[in-house]
């Protein structure tokens, strides 16, 4: 894999883009701060692949529907990282049943995966001279997961700029927000505009459905995924969708 060098470094920013709806929004959010915006999405051999196309799906529509976002967005990277899903096996990349296990998390908890994915994209933003990781790690509406909480992601942020003796900033615009929340930030970011294209092209079920397109997206509408992004958008639809926005 050769990755070309960047210009000067800049207050860009690259984004943690899986083509789910909270990278999605977090990608909005992005474009509408930073001059300069790149996203990287990973390979770990998920079961639910069909997110690789729906990322490229996202960014194209965000291109055509936004021509004030389009000169800011910048290249997209994939990172083959296969191995670390055969080593962190769970229900997300090996054919095991989605429940609590003994620890109290559910088995789509990949050990260790928001880490390795903020490791391989500080050293990809080094490279292309990006200060700012933003991912789209939330404790509000969650699945539990510890490698969401903003005190772990704190803790990377200062191993990552000893380590590689930079200065990163780890951004986390959905840390505090509850899923009907997230779907109020992409009304406020991009207009019912935006809102469609998380509805029909962005990917988040975990079973990695695509056949029914449901009010609030494509899915199997009984995984963890599918069950939190239906409530959040149910809660934001019966509170009123523009007066929450």
């Amino acid at each position: 894999m050769s990755i070309a060098p960047a210009s000067p470094p800049s207050q860009g920013a690259l984004v943690l883009f899986s083509g789910g709806q909270d990278s999605s929004v977090c990608l909005a959010w992005a474009l509408e701060r930073y001059e300069r915006v790149e996203t990287v999405g990973f390979d770990y051999g998920q079961r639910h692949s069909v997110e690789m196309q729906a990322r490229q799906q996202v960014r194209a529509r965000l291109i055509e529907a936004f021509p004030q976002w389009a000169s800011r967005l910048g290249e997209d990277h994939v990172l083959d990282i296969r191995g670390f899903g055969e080593v962190a096996q769970s229900a997300l990349t090996a054919e095991r049943e989605i429940e609590i296990n003994e620890r109290g998390l559910p088995t789509t908890f990949v050990p260790g995966r928001n880490l390795v994915f903020l490791t391989y994209a500080a050293a990809l933003a080094d490279r292309r001279g990006l200060r700012a990781l933003v991912g789209g790690m939330c404790e509000t509406d969650f699945s539990g997961y510890p490698d969401c909480r903003r005190d772990t992601l704190d803790a990377l942020q200062t191993t990552l700029n000893l380590g590689m003796d930079r200065d990163f900033s780890i951004e986390t615009p959905l840390m505090r927000l509850t899923k009907a929340e997230t779907w109020a930030l992409a009304k406020s970011l991009g207009g019912e505009d935006l809102v469609r294209i998380i509805v029909e092209d962005s990917h988040t079920c975990y079973r990695g459905e695509r056949g029914v397109l449901h009010d609030w997206g494509h899915g199997c509408a009984a995984c963890p995924a599918c069950d939190l992004r239906a409530m959040g958008w149910n809660a934001w639809v019966g509170d009123g969708r523009r007066a929450l926005a």
